[in-house]
């Protein structure tokens, strides 16, 4: 196949977003007769990603686009690479009257009081300002942002009694309605504050499981418990639940936090009782924490669901590779597996001008791709709206074709659109070993050792 002739072009300063070029290079991948083809902005880890997949590209910069295809008729598959960005929606194709041009202006023609920024982390800043000054609650999808940047956001929000969820905030439910990456959950008396968003779908997932539903859940940013921005937005997230009539139960979900943000946590005076799922030495994992929240309401807990693998390995394995889309889950697995490699894919350095691998699989099924016989490979799938519509179509044959041995998390409830029993099944049917509980594969994976 390495024979097959290949193109690769750069159009200088042409700019389109990640997710449609992720959505062209799946489109063209699938054609007949093309067996490697990959669109993107010419980010640094784009460019390496090209050369490691055997094409030659040129010098360029991260605001020039590239189009490289291998495949029987190069022409034609640049063709319709080409077709299918010309057809892709821009901004100026929109009739009617004119957008706002600011945040403020924006929240001026109507009422409003939640804004959500999802843009570059340099511009995240300047539009979520915007959105405190004008006395709005702010969720920043963006990552980004620095540090010193969040502490300014967090004080100014502070000072005018709003909340700001994020920078990096992936997933917020706010009265049953999902932002991010969200799942469907039924209402239910559990509030969730989290610096984490596949930590709290995990917990959330698992809630729903058992029937029992979430009132809202209101992400922090995986770095709102350290020392540098103080739990600012944890302690008035927590507040908010506390005075919510429908909330009989607060979950807090976080890496170990500074010991003086866990100090200021726990001298909040609070009236709802609070679970507190802080991952680390000792604490309990995702799926204890949930059935301490299922006990605190004096609900069971049930057996939570798993589905065997139909076939094992093809070695002994010997080591653990984590392959992750969510960055707590990640660390949740490593710390209960006790051994092996993990890399969280949804870290900054990975999704600068990229889909999160929520969307885009492609760095995972190269991974996988490069798996050894006495691997065991644990990964997280994550399902819910904005994810991957169906994430087995491209992880399913990747799976069946390693020859490692597979274990999946699969993090989802009965209503989500992708249909947990069906993703389950493919995986299964791939080979792999299924979990709704991310702890438990990891244990399973550690078992296999």
């Amino acid at each position: 196949m390495k024979g097959l002739p290949q193109a690769v072009l750069v159009r200088r300063g042409t700019y389109h977003d990640s997710v449609t070029l992720m959505r062209v290079s799946r489109a063209l991948s699938e054609l007949p007769g093309v067996h490697a083809a990959m669109v993107a902005m010419a980010t640094e880890l784009n460019v390496s990603i090209l050369r490691e997949m055997g094409f030659g590209v040129p010098e360029t910069d991260p605001g020039d686009l590239v189009i490289a295809v291998r495949a029987r008729d190069t022409d034609a598959a640049v063709e319709e690479a080409d077709r299918q960005l010309t057809a892709a929606p821009r901004p100026e194709e929109f009739s009617g009257e004119q957008p706002p041009l600011t945040t403020r202006s924006a929240a001026a023609r109507g009422p409003a009081d939640l804004v959500l920024v999802s843009t570059p982390g340099e511009y995240a800043f300047f539009e979520a300002l915007d959105a405190v000054e004008a006395g709005l609650n702010v969720m920043i999808f963006s990552d980004g942002v620095t540090v010193e940047r969040e502490r300014l956001l967090k004080e100014r929000a502070e000072a005018r009694d709003v909340l700001v969820m994020g920078p990096d905030c992936g997933t917020a439910v706010i009265a049953g309605a999902g932002l991010g990456f969200a799942n469907v959950l039924t209402p239910g008396p559990v509030g969730v504050v989290a610096a984490s968003g596949t930590g709290a779908q995990q917990v959330t997932c698992l809630l729903d499981r058992a029937d029992t539903g979430v009132s809202h859940v209101l992400g922090v940013g995986g770095r709102d418990l350290s020392a540098e921005v103080g739990g600012l937005s944890a302690r008035r997230a927590l507040r908010m639940l506390d005075d919510d009539p429908g909330t009989e139960l607060i979950v807090l979900i976080s890496k170990p936090p500074a010991p003086e943000v866990a100090r200021a946590i726990e001298a909040l005076p609070l009236r709802t009782p609070v679970v507190r799922a802080l991952l680390g030495p000792g604490a309990p994992d995702l799926t204890e924490a949930a059935e301490q929240a299922l006990r605190a309401l004096g609900r069971s807990v049930p057996e939570w669901p798993s589905w065997p693998a139909w076939r094992g390995g093809r070695a002994t394995p010997e080591r653990i590779k984590g392959l992750y889309a969510g960055g707590t889950l990640s660390v949740e697995a490593a710390a209960v597996a006790g051994t092996g490699e993990f890399t969280d894919f949804g870290d900054d350095a990975y999704t600068r001008g990229r889909a999160h691998p929520m969307i885009d699989p492609a760095l995972r099924v190269e991974a996988l791709g490069r798996a050894a016989e006495t691997d065991v490979v644990l990964m997280d799938v994550v399902l819910g709206h904005g994810a991957d519509p169906d994430p087995a179509a491209s992880l399913a044959h990747p799976i069946a074709r390693s020859p490692a041995t597979v274990v999946v998390a699969l993090i989802g409830t009965e209503g989500d659109p992708q249909d947990l029993h069906r993703q389950a099944g493919a995986f299964r049917e791939a080979g792999a070993a299924v979990f709704l509980s991310n702890a438990q594969a990891a244990r399973h994976a550690r078992s296999l050792l």
